[in-house]
């Protein structure tokens, strides 16, 4: 298509009408029965139907390629002339109605008013159904009611964002994803088992683990079942499902019904069973050994309480009414390049135009950038750089020329990109940088704007974006990842944000990508397909066979040569048949060649390989990070995690809910996935809920993206779990807790110091807060089975750090709890929480994969979570204190050189000989866990504050805030001098001490390389995870060394036995400057360099 016949701008405003007219007539003579095929009968019933003696509907012949909004302006045309109800429908405009039709009992509504005509999901329904006469109905606009603004108001306040402010977006993409998501929503409630969501079970299919199967005797446990005041223990099967338990309890008490206070006119199918304490239940058809709170008890060698309750009311969780009509299903969907095209069509026929006729190349025109304040920084010379990406594949770039840094710099130039329009993929994004020429082209702020939108059309005219800041410490070049550069938001703070305004040309009508090619009725098409069919398919020379396993098998970070990426194209049919090497592959494709793209998606609609392959986590969560921005592609990921059971769903959550931030549109099948497990699981609901709403309280880039979502969630879960996030909202963000916290830092600034004035200060402001601001209970966010009571206010304390966290205790509120333990908690404010809990849930996963092999490492992920802007909450370990106290609490700060004292402690608090070789032996595993895993994620600023120990044993580590070498230094002089901390009174834990070995320790040495040759056989997983990490969780470090750190940690490349020889070495290493970290414990505890000694102690 020649651009000067269509396209308007300030520099071509002519079009050459005449001639296109005459030219698509001509055309036109000879396709009128195609063009009759495409005309749709449609009945459309009025607004004004019941407005007297005026007619109920109107017969309408419509034009297939008519939009929806063209369709509705014919409409209100043909009333205007038949001079129906003058009074409506010359005062108001088409825009004053909505569309809405009628699908299996619901109603739907056409939303989308660029939408062509027969692409939309109504005329396919007809067709099914082979009505010749559609029915549609116009209705007038429906206003939200009191009711339905007051209960927006209240999803608002949960969220903790306006999901209706518009104020800062540039198109409808937010309202029009709130309307969307409908859908799948409505479809996931539909489906529910309210009993089964109700109680929530939270089991697991994966076999019990060897060294939890040695626990039990001969395949039986002891459960002890509580009624009112009496309890009965019976022996039972871990093959029985509750049911079968409680049939074995009713069985064996029928006699004693009476003293357990069990009515004579029920049975056991009235009751179901919950973990005595928690609100957790034993529900469903799968065996106890498939339930989490069994295994954990056997882990722990605990006895399993359980308590005889009738089951929960469903109608608890029932979901408020929706004024909304569901959207149709196909709303946002494009038509194929035939029905778009304009070729052999009327001009006066033509709504729409495809994007594929688009021949020439894409500009933009750079007007300027304007600042209210300019930095308080030397002058500055700045130029733009536009780029345009396909994920991190760029497709073109441009630049304007330097101009000296004013509160306005002016261009007004174009800037002609080497790809044409018709070759712009879905997804495609133009990144606008401001770089300074006088500091080696440093970033300075940028923005990015999606040249096809979330309907497929593409961006016309004049956009004043609102850039963001690079942060002002950040040495950050352009070249390197993060997710936050990568957002489609503009900054919403205009009044002192740089604005950038540029143009786009302008086109008379709506410029569509279509969906696909009619590849029948596209010889092009056709012939690439077939040509690429023909070498694509051909065998594979056995010599080039070595060279493409070794491709394949290399790790996710192993840069591909042009070489490599041309071998995987030409040979593309033999890599569908592969897995493994479909994230080679897709990193292969041309995105900026239109062809490329269309054979991609075909090879991917035709294999079979992918879906028919076992679960790979790692290969999904490749396609889902920030490389991949088609969307085939990443529904193609989604759908392989659709398979994942709720257990593994909780353990990636976190991953999953940042890998969000990588899809280019708020609506995506990431998203809704996400959405749907929420809604079927109590506890996956809960831990979205506040992974979500830490990112809306932190993140601006993304907030809108996870507003819709949380809002979207909220608006099906249920009351109970409404009334639930209510209590732990206003328990945590109505300037409660933290405004406590910010009054008693005022109280005590210095760093150490914290008085019994504090203390007594900090207790009556929490009687005060106690009687007036917290609710009774609520649930404890980081572990949902919990909940909390009441404040046990003599208890609770200021702890001697910087930020002042307050160490809070609270009773239990469940009745049927046996501990008499409270529930501690510390509350942090001026910390972001996010970087812990991610390197947490990393931890966690590790667990998970060396129980896959048989190890269990005793690692103890604490609960740990971000309830807002840099506030959070942190489980207080029970029995637990940390090294530094241990050592300073027998001789002061010289116990940091005293090797026996860890180990004469440990052994006091085991009352017996056989619990103290437990203790030891725990001890031994632990810090073989901890070893391994600080190791390979390079965890650093490990001192004996941070290292912690429990009364039983078991060594963990806490606070994660240095990780990859950006570790602190002491007088210039790096703290970190050994891969991982294992000092000499470790050591003498373990029976040895300098170059001795000990039987113990030669075990601590199997369980490290066992762990750690673990988890090089998922190498690719944990790189993927760490990369999405740094990208998402920790902005400063994302540069290709930090990410490439791990790649080295896990010795990609190297054999197995040269793998175990370097992670002995690094014991070796430890050994020998273990005197080293002594050192530094000692400074650390005479100086306090990180934080005072009260930390996290009992």
């Amino acid at each position: 298509m020649d651009r000067k016949q269509i396209q308007v701008s300030d520099e071509e405003p002519v079009v050459l009408r005449e001639e296109i007219r005459r030219r698509r007539r001509k055309k036109a003579i000879t396709s009128s029965s195609s063009i009759s095929m495409d005309q749709i009968t449609v009945e459309f019933v009025l607004p004004t139907a019941t407005w007297g003696s005026n007619p109920d509907s109107l017969q309408l012949e419509v034009a297939g390629n008519w939009t929806v909004e063209q369709v509705k302006a014919q409409v209100w045309l043909k009333a205007v002339t038949s001079n129906l109800c003058p009074e409506f429908y010359q005062r108001f405009s088409p825009d004053h109605c909505i569309l809405l039709y009628q699908k299996k009992g619901n109603l739907c509504e056409i939303y989308d008013k660029h939408q062509v005509f027969q692409t939309l999901d109504c005329i396919r329904y007809w067709r099914a159904l082979k009505k010749d006469v559609g029915k549609i109905q116009l209705v007038p606009r429906p206003q939200p009611s009191d009711e339905s603004l007051q209960y927006q108001r209240y999803l608002n306040y949960l969220i903790g964002y306006d999901v209706t402010d518009v104020s800062n977006v540039h198109d409808d993409e937010l309202e029009f994803t709130r309307r969307k998501l409908l859908t799948p929503r409505r479809i996931e409630l539909c489906d529910r088992d309210p009993k089964l969501y109700s109680m929530d079970p939270w089991v697991t299919r994966k076999p019990l683990p060897e060294h939890l199967l040695s626990k039990v005797s001969n395949g039986h446990i002891l459960v002890v079942i509580h009624m009112s005041t009496a309890s009965h223990t019976i022996k039972v099967s871990i093959d029985d499902t509750p049911a079968q338990v409680l049939a074995s309890f009713f069985n064996k008490t029928a006699n004693k019904r009476v003293l357990l206070g069990i009515p004579d006119n029920v049975c056991e199918t009235d009751y179901v069973l919950r973990v005595c304490g928690r609100y957790e239940y034993l529900y469903g058809d799968k065996p106890l050994q498939n339930f989490n709170w069994i295994r954990q008890c056997l882990k722990n060698g605990e006895e399993i309480h359980l308590v005889l309750e009738t089951p929960p009311d469903p109608d608890l969780d029932l979901v408020q009414k929706e004024d909304w009509a569901q959207v149709d299903d196909c709303t946002g969907v494009a038509g194929t390049h035939e029905q778009l095209t304009i070729d052999e069509k009327d001009h006066e026929r033509v709504f729409t135009i495809s994007m594929w006729d688009c021949n020439r190349k894409f500009r933009v025109k750079v007007l300027g950038i304007d600042i209210p304040t300019l930095p308080k920084v030397p002058e500055f010379v700045v130029f733009i750089e536009a780029s345009i990406f396909h994920g991190q594949q760029l497709l073109a770039q441009e630049r304007t020329t330097s101009k000296t840094f004013n509160e306005e710099v002016l261009w007004n130039c174009w800037l002609e990109f080497n790809i044409k329009i018709k070759d712009l993929p879905k997804g495609a994004r133009l990144s606008l940088q401001c770089c300074d020429v006088t500091t080696k082209s440093r970033l300075l702020y940028y923005v990015n704007l999606l040249l096809i939108d979330h309907r497929s059309l593409l961006r016309q005219g004049e956009f004043i974006l609102h850039m963001w800041k690079m942060p002002e410490k950040s040495e950050e070049s352009s070249s390197s990842i993060n997710a936050d550069k990568l957002t489609s938001a503009t900054n919403p703070d205009k009044e002192s944000s740089m604005a950038i305004a540029i143009l786009l040309d302008k086109y008379c009508y709506p410029v569509v990508l279509p969906k696909s090619r009619d590849v029948g009725r596209d010889v092009g098409a056709v012939g690439e397909e077939s040509e690429g069919g023909e070498r694509g398919q051909r065998e594979m020379p056995n010599h080039l066979k070595k060279q493409f396993e070794a491709i394949v098998t290399t790790d996710p970070l192993h840069p591909l040569s042009p070489e490599d990426k041309e071998l995987l194209w030409h040979f593309r049919h033999e890599c569908m048949r592969d897995p493994r090497a479909y994230p080679k592959l897709l990193g292969s494709v041309k995105w900026g060649k239109q062809e490329d793209v269309l054979a991609t998606h075909r090879l991917l609609e035709r294999s079979s390989a992918w879906d028919s392959s076992g679960l790979d986590v790692g290969l999904a969560m490749q396609l889902l990070d920030c490389h991949y921005s088609d969307a085939q592609v990443r529904s193609m990921a989604v759908r392989k995690l659709e398979t994942l059971e709720d257990d593994d769903v909780l353990r990636y959550l976190l991953q999953l809910v940042q890998a969000v931030k990588f899809e280019p549109y708020h609506d995506s099948a990431l998203v809704r996935f996400l959405l749907k497990r929420a809604l079927r699981s109590k506890r996956i609901g809960h831990f979205l809920f506040w992974f979500l709403r830490s990112e809306i309280a932190q993140s601006m880039h993304y907030q809108q993206r996870y507003a819709v979502l949380l809002e979207a969630y909220l608006r099906g879960c249920g009351e109970a779990m409404l009334q639930d996030f209510r209590k732990q909202v206003s328990n945590n963000h109505l300037l409660a807790l933290q405004k406590v916290t910010r009054e008693i830092k005022t109280m005590s600034a210095d760093k150490y110091d914290v008085t019994a004035q504090v203390v007594f200060q900090l207790r009556q402001k929490l009687e005060i807060l106690q009687s007036s601001g917290l609710p009774d209970n609520f649930r404890v966010p980081y572990d949902p089975g919990l909940r909390a009571g009441a404040l046990m206010i003599e208890q609770c304390k200021v702890m001697a750090s910087k930020k002042k966290p307050l160490w809070l205790q609270f009773k239990k509120a469940d009745p049927t709890t046996l501990s008499k333990d409270p529930i501690g908690i510390i509350f942090k404010d001026g910390d972001d929480l996010r970087q812990d809990m991610l390197i947490l849930q990393i931890l966690l996963i590790m667990e998970s994969i060396w129980e896959t092999e048989s190890l269990d490492l005793c690692l103890l992920p604490y609960g740990c979570i971000s309830t807002g802007n840099r506030i959070g909450m942190i489980e207080i370990v029970k029995d637990a204190t940390t090294i530094a106290n241990i050592q300073q609490s027998v001789v002061g700060s010289t116990g940091a050189f005293k090797d026996e004292i860890l180990y004469q402690w440990l052994r006091d608090k085991c009352v017996s000989e056989e619990k103290f070789q437990q203790a030891v032996e725990r001890f031994l595993y632990s810090c073989g866990g901890y070893c391994v895993a600080t190791y390979v994620l390079g965890i650093g600023d490990r001192h004996n504050d941070n290292i912690m120990i429990t009364e039983s044993g078991n060594l963990f580590h806490i606070d994660f805030g240095h990780i990859l070498g950006n570790y602190k230094s002491f007088m210039g002089i790096s703290k970190e001098w050994v891969p991982f901390v294992l000092t000499p009174d470790f050591l003498y834990v373990m029976g040895t001490s300098g170059k001795k070995s000990s039987p113990h320790f030669q075990k601590f040495q199997d369980v490290c390389v066992k762990a750690y040759l673990a988890l090089r056989h998922h190498t690719n997983l944990l790189i993927i995870l760490f990369s999405m990490m740094l990208m998402t969780g920790m902005p400063q470090l994302t540069s290709k060394e930090d990410i490439e750190y791990i790649r080295e940690a896990l010795t990609v490349g190297r054999s197995e036995d040269e793998a175990q020889r370097h992670l002995l070495d690094q014991i070796e290493i430890c050994r020998e400057k273990g005197w080293m970290v002594q050192i530094n414990w000692f400074v650390h505890l005479v100086l306090g360099i990180k934080q005072g000694v009260e930390k996290r102690s009992t």
